[in-house]
């Protein structure tokens, strides 16, 4: 019993989670400005496209699928967000127009995986540049910043004179969604059962190709979303927003101990992973670390992320074999 409880307790994400408020009570206590409320909002503001795209992403890899086009389908949601804008639509009608874009995108994404048996990461490789691509095409070079004042407040705007963003409370709403349907559902156990084993899966009876093609369209809904988002909230719309987003959601996520391969995981620990990564990189910001050493930290983030619950799976194994050749010795004896 003593043995069981210890190993939940060193769980790779209560690891993950613990790390986080390390690093948040190190960085209040030595970093100069961290804790000041404008630098908070700024941290959790920063962090929620990670966090929007991290929670279908996470439940993808779960499935043992990954989406690496959806920093490109923010950039082109955003693009299409700013040329409509240009030609005289209102917000309220351009918003739906773009998450359906990002419907397509993430359906188009699904159908080459489950219909064609295309590798997920192959795809979206491929449509990472397209749909950048298109971005490219539909706006140029243009940059649009005259989105409705009401919108760019509630984006960027915090509650009251707390340091909590508007935008967080939709945010906490969506995530308690991706939790019920992760952890409390038969559709999130049957992701886990097709990230373990996909074969095995179809003879229990489970709509493999359904399910990830469900899970690739509201991935895409998710990235046009947080492209919406990104435009208002840095208020910019631009072909090139949220590039090289995607290594940082992947980044955050497997840091939170999404297995690579599929089937194991918590969205909890996913979302620690989102912040432990926003805080850190808050904190290099504050002590003037380049953007490009902020490039090389996520890297390396990303191949501890990978390496760390292996090792410790090995461990744990390890572990588990000298215990039982110790009772067997026992017995023997």
């Amino acid at each position: 019993m003593a043995d069981s409880t210890l190993s939940r307790a060193v769980r790779w994400d209560t690891v993950v989670g613990a790390l986080l408020i390390v690093v948040l009570l190190l960085s209040f206590t030595t970093v100069d400005g961290f804790g000041n409320a404008l630098n908070l909002s700024f941290l959790i503001g920063n962090t929620l496209p990670i966090a929007l795209i991290a929670l279908p992403m996470t439940l993808l890899v779960v499935s043992g699928e990954i989406d690496l086009s959806v920093a490109s389908t923010a950039g082109l949601s955003g693009a299409v967000m700013g040329a409509l804008w240009n030609q005289g639509m209102t917000i309220e009608t351009i918003i739906p127009i773009c998450l359906a874009l990002g419907v397509v995108c993430g359906l188009i994404n699904g159908l080459l995986v489950t219909r064609l048996g295309l590798p997920s990461l192959a795809v979206t490789i491929g449509t990472l540049a397209a749909y950048r691509g298109i971005a490219q095409i539909v706006l140029g070079s243009d940059a649009v910043t005259d989105f409705p004042t009401q919108y760019l407040d509630f984006a960027a705007g915090r509650i009251g004179d707390s340091f909590v963003p508007q935008a967080f409370i939709p945010f906490l709403v969506l995530l308690a969604i991706a939790v019920i349907a992760l952890h409390l559902t038969p559709f999130g156990r049957s992701l886990y059962a097709i990230g373990a084993s996909e074969e095995a899966a179809r003879f229990a009876g489970i709509r493999v190709k359904r399910q990830k093609l469900i899970l690739f369209t509201v991935t895409g809904l998710m990235a046009s979303l947080t492209g919406i988002f990104w435009a208002l909230h840095y208020a910019s719309a631009r072909f090139d927003n949220a590039t090289g987003l995607e290594l940082s959601v992947v980044a955050a996520v497997l840091l939170g101990g999404i297995d690579f391969d599929g089937g194991k995981g918590t969205l909890g620990g996913a979302i620690a992973g989102v912040f432990l990564l926003g805080a850190l990189q808050n904190v290099m910001s504050l002590v003037n670390v380049s953007a490009q050493s902020q490039i090389v930290v996520t890297g390396v983030l990303l191949v501890v992320s990978v390496l760390g619950p292996r090792v410790a799976r090995q461990i744990a194994v390890a572990r588990a074999g000298r215990k039982a050749a110790v009772g067997s010795a026992g017995k023997t004896a």
